[in-house]
């Protein structure tokens, strides 16, 4: 074990947990206001290139911190563009009669 590599795994394992409260927040909010998808993408694509890169450098720690962030990470960018989504096209859907 690598002290360098045991600091950056928790550090990634925290981030996802950090991110996981605005999984949470966007959840109950189903809202999306002043956040771009593009930021959470990329930061989703670069944690998918961490979770191939950490193993070459024998820094498991840092990819099982990894598969956190970037689950959490891949989860939130699913969110974002949903409700981005049903947000656009709900004005163009004709309210249902009874």
């Amino acid at each position: 074990m690598q002290v360098p590599d045991l600091i950056n795994g928790i550090f990634e394992g925290s981030g996802g947990f950090w991110i996981a409260l605005s999984v949470r927040r966007l959840y109950r909010d189903k809202i999306v206001r002043g956040l771009s998808p593009y930021p959470v993408a990329f930061f989703t694509a670069w944690g998918l290139w961490n979770l191939f890169y950490y193993p070459h450098l024998d820094q498991w720690f840092s990819f099982a911190g990894g598969i956190g962030i970037v689950t959490v990470n891949a989860i939130w960018l699913l969110q974002v563009l949903y409700y981005l989504w049903r947000e656009r096209w709900s004005c163009h859907i004709p309210p249902r009669s009874l």
